[in-house]
């Protein structure tokens, strides 16, 4: 058990970032199998070599070396910004955390400096041909995730925000009690929240020094991220126009507006729009769900579907 304990100043020092490269990371370790991914997307099932290095460290079962994978300093940190760093992690520190991962890593160089130079390369490699091409995508979903969570945090506090976080985790008091093997008690300062795509279904503590404290949990909606974009009829489009027509046929379930500007890669101000507009015409309605509002079709969207009005 993890002891994060907060106190009165602590406690408003809450903030949030997103991790490039712990998408690089949570993608490798999904294709060497030692993550789960409730959608796992076509481009990670393909069949691929990854850097022989980077596969061994990345392969251990109990301990992922925290320098590869420096905490952002916010929702826009770039992988270009977080190699950076992992270039200047001091050799000390790359050896200390190194000696700890559970796998066999014969192939690094023996000297600490040239093993980071090696596996940041890898990671950079990894980062342009795996993750980049997909990033736009996996950025609007951990962007909904923060804003949704801000939301919560700043109308109803830090109960709020961890209470949905993860399943291991529960805040008591002024303690955040995260249940995994590791036995610590940390006095915070201040505390980091990371969501990822890649994080499911686990949840990943960061307290060894010299990193911010910090916990990566699972983003919200990461199981629709890779479905199956619903195509309306030409037909449809004609009346309604592509993507009010696009609204439509992919509202087979309520769905929020974040979700559906994910779905559909637009903002969510222009689905927000669209979405008034239809609702205003009869074609959808609206249902809340705790703080988010759904929208879901109405008989005349159904009818307007099956192509019958």
């Amino acid at each position: 058990m993890i002891e994060l304990v907060f106190d009165g100043v602590s406690a408003q020092r809450v903030r949030f970032g997103i991790s490039p490269l712990e998408e690089v990371l949570g993608a490798v370790q999904t294709v060497l199998g030692r993550r789960g991914h409730p959608s796992q997307p076509e481009w990670l099932r393909q069949p691929r070599e990854l850097p022989v290095e980077l596969a061994a460290v990345l392969g251990a079962r109990h301990y992922l070396t925290d320098f590869l994978c420096p905490p952002p300093s916010g929702p826009e940190t770039t992988a270009e910004a977080q190699l950076a760093r992992v270039r200047q992690t001091p050799p000390e520190q790359v050896a200390q955390e190194l000696a700890m991962v559970d796998a066999d890593l014969s192939g690094l160089p023996r000297d600490p400096a040239r093993a980071r130079d090696l596996l940041a390369d890898q990671l950079e490699q990894v980062w342009a041909e795996l993750v980049e091409p997909h990033w736009p995508r996996m950025h609007r979903l951990l962007v909904a995730d923060i804003e949704y969570r801000s939301r919560r945090l700043a109308e109803q506090g830090a109960t709020a925000v961890f209470k949905d976080l993860h399943p291991r985790l529960r805040l008591v008091g002024d303690t955040l009690l995260i249940d995994i093997k590791d036995r610590s008690r940390i006095e915070l300062e201040s505390l980091l929240l990371i969501p990822a795509v890649f994080g499911w279904p686990t949840l990943g503590v960061i307290t060894l020094p010299p990193w911010q404290p910090a916990i990566l949990y699972p983003a919200r909606g990461v199981a629709e991220l890779w479905a199956k974009r619903a195509e309306p009829s030409d037909a449809l489009a004609n009346i309604l126009g592509r993507t009010k027509a696009a609204l439509v046929a992919t509202l087979d379930e309520p769905a929020s507006t974040q979700a559906l500007a994910i779905r559909l890669e637009l903002s969510a101000g222009t689905v927000s729009e669209h979405l008034t507009a239809l609702k205003a015409a009869g074609v959808l309605d609206t249902t809340r769900r705790g703080h988010a509002v759904h929208y879901r079709r109405t008989d005349l969207g159904d009818a307007l579907l099956r192509g019958i009005v």
